[in-house]
């Protein structure tokens, strides 16, 4: 949720943009770039993360006088939605609650029970019901995406991704890209060159040892596949994101 500013992730080649009027919801981690285009020294960006706790959402889901709607099977895992009066009214009722502490053990539960509710009144209800309530198909798919984010740097067969997921691999192939709009392969790519480009950035690693760390055993295909996804070679793309004038990256792993 966005109190001041907008923020921009890239998933792949989607983008979502966000701010004041609409929030970001997300069910899986992902290999994204994000960046806050909009934030000035006098309005800086200011924005809240709210974990949603499952079981509450699966309860209030049980309830009949909540119709969330069936989201399709192949919802991307993350979306945005629109920020209400109501939703944002819950938020600041919840932040306010910072100024009484002596309130929170009480009171936060029962915000963030409105919060969700306020949720799956709208347009993005179907989406926090498929996440809550993950098909058998979604589920699967979610546990060979943890599984590639734990071990991007080892080698990858689909097959055997698939075998760990229990799924076909032409089944596997279909659900990993509706929910992170990449194949298995481009996601552990892209986690690699996130992977590398935060070890160059911020441990100042060159760019062999990077893409060796990462699981390249080529440092000519990881300049390469660099390149072509960052725009400029490690080197020159280092030296731009460090470079006074740079808008910084506020994420370059995930979200």
């Amino acid at each position: 949720m966005v109190a001041q500013g907008r923020k921009r992730i890239d998933l792949g080649r989607t983008t979502f943009i966000f701010d004041q009027s609409r929030f970001l919801l997300t069910s899986l981690d992902l290999p994204v770039i994000s960046q806050v285009i909009e934030a000035r020294k006098e309005v800086p960006y200011l924005g809240f993360l709210l974990k949603l706790e499952m079981p509450v959402v699966r309860e209030l889901l049980s309830r009949e006088e909540i119709q969330a709607p069936e989201a399709p099977s192949d919802s991307p895992a993350m979306a945005t939605g629109e920020t209400t009066a109501e939703l944002l009214d819950a938020w600041c009722r919840l932040v306010d609650l910072l100024d009484t502490p002596q309130h929170i053990p009480f009171l936060s539960g029962l915000i963030q029970r409105e919060i969700i509710y306020r949720i799956l009144q709208g347009r993005e209800g179907a989406r926090l019901r498929a996440i809550a309530t993950l098909g058998d198909q979604s589920h699967r798919t979610a546990k060979a995406i943890a599984w590639v984010r734990a071990n991007y740097a080892k080698p990858l067969r689909v097959e055997d991704l698939a075998e760990i997921a229990g799924m076909g691999v032409s089944t596997l192939h279909h659900h990993f890209r509706m929910l992170t709009a990449m194949s298995p392969l481009q996601y552990q790519k892209q986690l690699r060159l996130h992977a590398a480009r935060e070890r160059m950035l911020i441990d100042s690693v060159d760019a062999a040892s990077a893409a060796f760390e990462v699981g390249y055993e080529s440092a000519t295909q990881f300049n390469r596949e660099y390149s072509r996804f960052f725009g400029q070679p490690p080197k020159r793309d280092i030296r731009t994101l460090r470079s006074p004038g740079a808008v910084p990256l506020e994420s370059v792993s995930n979200q």
